[in-house]
Parts: C-alpha cells; sequence; structure tokens
C-alpha cells in the first residue's frame, strides 16, 4: 500500500489555496508528475528536502509533497514569475 495515498496528497497540495480558487491538482496524473519530476531533479544531484536515509528518489519526492517542503506551482504561476526575472 502506498503511504501516503494520491488523495491525501492531493488534500496537502490543495489545502494551501484560498477557498474560491479552483484546485491546483485534480488528478492522480498531476501528482504522478510532479513526484516524478522532483525524483529526477533528486537523481541529478539536488539535494532531499527531508531526511532520506536509504530511501529511494521517488519516495523521497512523496514525501516532500507530503509535508510541503515542495509546492506545485501551476503554469501561469511559473509564467508569470518567469517574466518578472
Amino acid at each position: 500500500m502506498i503511504h501516503p495515498s494520491y488523495s491525501e496528497l492531493m488534500q496537502v497540495v490543495n489545502s494551501e489555496l484560498e477557498p474560491d480558487e479552483a484546485p491546483l491538482v485534480n488528478s492522480r496524473y498531476s501528482i504522478v508528475l510532479a513526484t516524478s519530476k522532483r525524483a529526477r531533479q533528486i537523481i541529478g544531484g539536488e539535494d532531499p528536502l527531508v531526511s532520506s536515509r536509504g530511501k529511494k528518489p521517488l519516495s523521497i519526492a512523496v514525501e516532500e509533497l507530503y509535508k510541503g517542503k515542495v509546492k506545485i506551482v501551476s503554469d501561469d504561476e511559473l509564467d508569470k514569475k518567469e517574466s518578472e526575472e
């Protein structure tokens, strides 16, 4: 069994939104993409944001997302941030 579950991860990611905002993540696919992207970053040499003794990169990425150490941003937010720089 996967812990935390997909639904728990979606609740955590969407918990920081304002009540009138649309959910940032509304499918398992979005969670899988986010965690796999973060796992690739860890494999590429980025330091984990949680203790990672003996854990695989994907497990670390799931834990980081669950603990709120990594934030998923929408494409709009990413474009806005890039245009500001």
